[in-house]
């Protein structure tokens, strides 16, 4: 190697190591003032109450039990689909303009705003199916927006199983759905559990998509079934942080309500990569 390369191959590294720590700082910094103004309103009363005189005092359980009810509502739709979708496009769809359009389709399904996904559920789970501003007309538009997340990153999982696996497998007898369900998945699933986490991540901070299809201002009660409408943290702090009359006052319940939200987020992507890392050492062993 020559010393122009050296150098070249130092400074790309140097240059990602930078590019590394800066992102790293950023969401440091974010996290560290999130904290900072929120963890003085974080106590018993605060995670266990239902909100009073118009979320300005009071706790926010109703949000907090709403939010986990979307992800896992939403997930419990999207993941099959989308897996199965993977699956579909990448073990049985023949090369062709059919399955160009589904993949371009996909594509820009990634890339829609979530104010338009949130049309969409307004007009097809809340008007025309008929389940009004509900929990799942929610549920089901936000399964929507992390259906084309999950299918990508499962399908590059599928791509990244090594195509012998399936001619052993096939070679000796089995068929091709068993050859997918008992060699081709095991291999993929750290993969898709990726995919999950993005998805997880998408749903539980959207606001607008659950602004239109059923999220409530102020409703100080637990949601009576998926009919019904519901509170949860991305409205709820929406709400406080730009619609109230003392948005100063209230600010410590806006950072309290971000540091939930964030702690919710975190322990699913935590158990998230738990269940990867299983898979992974499962692989090695």
């Amino acid at each position: 190697m020559t010393n122009n390369a050296k150098f070249s191959q130092k400074l790309a590294f140097a240059f990602l190591k930078l590019s590394t720590a800066f992102v790293t700082l950023i969401v440091i910094a974010i996290m560290l003032q999130i904290f900072v103004n929120g963890y003085s309103v974080i106590n018993i009363e605060f995670l266990t109450e239902m909100p009073r005189r118009r979320m300005t005092e009071g706790g926010i359980y109703p949000a907090i039990l709403g939010t986990i009810y979307l992800i896992v509502g939403s997930m419990g739709v999207a993941l099959p689909l989308g897996v199965l979708s993977a699956i579909y496009l990448n073990e049985y769809a023949q090369p062709g303009k059919t399955k160009w359009l589904i993949e371009m389709a996909i594509n820009n399904l990634a890339g829609t705003p979530s104010v338009v996904f949130g049309l969409f559920g307004l007009a097809m789970f809340v008007k025309y199916m008929g389940f009004g501003a509900s929990l799942l007309a929610s549920a089901l538009t936000l399964a929507l927006m992390a259906l084309p997340i999950i299918i990508r990153s499962s399908q590059e999982a599928l791509i990244t199983v090594p195509e012998e696996y399936r001619y052993a497998s096939l070679a000796l007898g089995v068929t091709k759905w068993q050859t997918i369900r008992q060699v081709v998945l095991p291999a993929a699933i750290p993969g898709m559990i990726t995919g999950a986490i993005l998805g997880v991540g998408r749903v539980a901070g959207e606001t607008a998509p659950i602004l239109l299809t059923g999220a409530a201002y102020f409703l100080p009660r637990l949601p009576g079934s998926i009919y019904s409408q519901f509170m949860a943290l991305p409205y709820h702090l929406y709400v406080i942080a730009t619609a109230g009359t003392n948005i100063s006052q209230t600010r410590p319940i806006q950072y309290g309500t971000a540091l939930v939200l964030l702690a919710i987020v975190l322990s699913v992507n935590m158990i998230a990569v738990s269940i990867r890392r299983h898979y992974i050492k499962k692989l090695r062993n």
